[in-house]
Parts: C-alpha cells; structure tokens; sequence
C-alpha cells in the first residue's frame, strides 16, 4: 500500500517515524513550509521535514493546498492512501478524494470532543481523567469524519501538555497501524461521530498564558500544566515576567491570618523550598519557576537568590 504523509510538528514526526520503521511504504511527505523561528529569524524546518530528510524521502510544501501543481504531483505518485498527523491545513476535496483507500487523520482527543487546534492542552486545562486518539476518515469538516478506531490512556495527575503530547504520539503511531493492517485485510468499519458532545478548541496564542489569580487554585494549576512547555503560565514580579513551571494547590493551610484576605495574586506565605500566591478560591504553591533571562529552577533555589517579600503582589 503506497502512502503520501501530511504532518508538521513532532507529533507528527514520532508517527512518521513509526510508520517508516514498520516498513509502510511512503512515497512522499507533506508538511508545512520552512519558517523563521526564534530571536535570530533563521530559517527552521518543520519536525517532520527532518524524519524526512534523514530517510531520504521525497518532500513538497506549498504555500496552498489548493495549488493546482501541488495536487498534480500528488496525482503522479499515485497513492493508494493519505496520511495525516498535525499538518496544520484543511485538505480540500480534490485531495481527499484522490486515494483509493481514502485520506486517514490522527487526531489527538477522543473525538467527538476536543475537535480542532489544541486537545492536548484543553484535556488538562479542563482536568479530564482520559484521554486519547482517534484515527478517522476524513472529510471536509473539522475532525468530523467517520471513526475507524479510539486509544484511550488514563492521564497522570501531574500530567503536563509536554508528557500526554508525548504518550499521544506514540499510541497514534501504534493506533493508525494497526487501522492500516485492518483496511489491507477489509475488516474496517467505519463508525459516524456522534452528535453528542461535541467539542472544539481553536489555537492557542501566547497571550493565553497569562495567570488569572482570580480563578481557583485548582484551576490554575492545571493552567500551568496544560500550558507546559508553551505557551507557558506566566505572571509579572518587578517589571519582569515570571513563569511557573510546576505548582500544586492548597486549600487549607496554617497561614498567619493577616494575610488570608489579601487581595488575589498576593504572596501569602513563604518558607525554605516555596511560597504560596492567594487566589480566588484557595492558594497556589510554587514549586518550579523562571524569571525573564534566567534558566528554570526549583523554587528553593529561586528564594535563595531573590528577595522576594510576604505581601507582593504578582501581576503588576
């Protein structure tokens, strides 16, 4: 069975990599393409054009999937099946329907819920216990497909976007493999999504880091995982902005009074290894963060070398 690949980031790469190493044959990959990236603007390459690259495989990357070219060199490769992981567009119908077996998605939540940009992310903001991936037919809709196969994984309670990103890619790669051997051997079936429970999340922007202390400690600590390692949960000490890296959330804890009515995003408390930020309901406990222009630390580490007093006020 020949394959076209489409993905962009490293989800996508780590299941391409899968793919090749199960020996499916893949004609050629897709991705997005090359972007300035970082301080300098130097030109990056996508994740996937570098699995690419290192395998020798034939790669293109139109500014527009619609290209009337790009779907002609599609065509001349003639693939039996199109695979996509992440590629950041919306194919049009003049690809779907190009490959006899279709064009098969990876998508990285329990569909129908988390449809769109960012399910990682929202499965932690929103404190879900599962989550998963669904390899689906697609469409011209938005994750809307029909349903080949669900992975379900229990999520860790300390669970960052980082490590179910991680274990997400590593069962699609598993997930859409064993789709593949099904569809060879004619025993996929094909499920329609259910109406109920639908859910979309769009992209994620930096600004969407920025720590609200008038939520609750609960939910601010999924914030942080959930925005971990980008865009990151971030606030303001001294001018500077201030990342948190790792926190927990306290609900009772033997503070001097003086401080538990202070106003949301106060330190309240401060000890050897951590301080702990009054919020709307309950308290955050700091455990790992980062100052603008310097590395990650531990929060111990950070109260050594700064002066950070009881009654500052985050934010400002």
């Amino acid at each position: 069975m020949k394959a076209i690949f489409f993905g962009t980031p490293k989800i996508a790469a780590v299941i391409l990599k899968q793919l090749i190493q199960a020996k499916i044959e893949i004609v050629a990959v897709v991705t997005q393409p090359d972007k300035p990236k970082g301080r300098g603007k130097e030109v990056a390459v996508s994740e996937v054009k570098e699995v690419a690259l290192s395998f020798g495989l034939p790669i293109y990357q139109p500014q527009k999937v619609k290209e009337e070219s790009f779907i002609q060199q599609l065509k001349e490769k003639n693939p039996d099946i199109i695979l996509v992981a992440a590629y950041g567009k919306i194919l049009p119908s003049s690809i779907l329907t190009l490959p006899h077996y279709g064009c098969l998605n990876v998508h990285a939540s329990l569909l129908p819920k988390y449809r769109g940009a960012s399910p990682i992310q929202w499965a932690i903001l929103n404190g879900e216990k599962v989550s998963g991936v669904t390899i689906m037919y697609m469409d011209e809709g938005l994750d809307t497909g029909d349903i080949l196969l669900k992975k379900e994984i229990l999520l860790d309670s300390k669970e960052t976007a980082q490590s179910l990103h991680d274990k997400l890619a590593d069962l699609g790669g598993k997930a859409l493999l064993e789709v593949l051997v099904s569809i060879e051997k004619g025993e996929a079936k094909r499920i329609p999504q259910s109406k109920d429970g639908v859910v979309y999340v769009g992209t994620i922007e930096k600004s969407f880091g920025w720590i609200d202390f008038n939520r609750s400690a609960i939910e601010l600590e999924r914030f942080v995982r959930g925005l971990n390692p980008w865009p990151s949960a971030y606030t303001k000490w001294n001018g500077k902005s201030l990342k948190f890296w790792d926190t927990d959330f306290v609900f009772s804890k033997d503070f001097p009074s003086l401080y538990k009515d202070s106003p949301n995003g106060t330190v309240v408390f401060i000890d050897k290894e951590h301080f702990w930020v009054q919020c709307g309901e309950g308290f955050l406990q700091v455990n790992e963060l980062q100052l603008e222009g310097k590395r990650r630390m531990c929060c111990e580490e950070f109260l050594r070398g700064y002066s950070l007093t009881v009654g500052t006020k985050l934010g400002e």
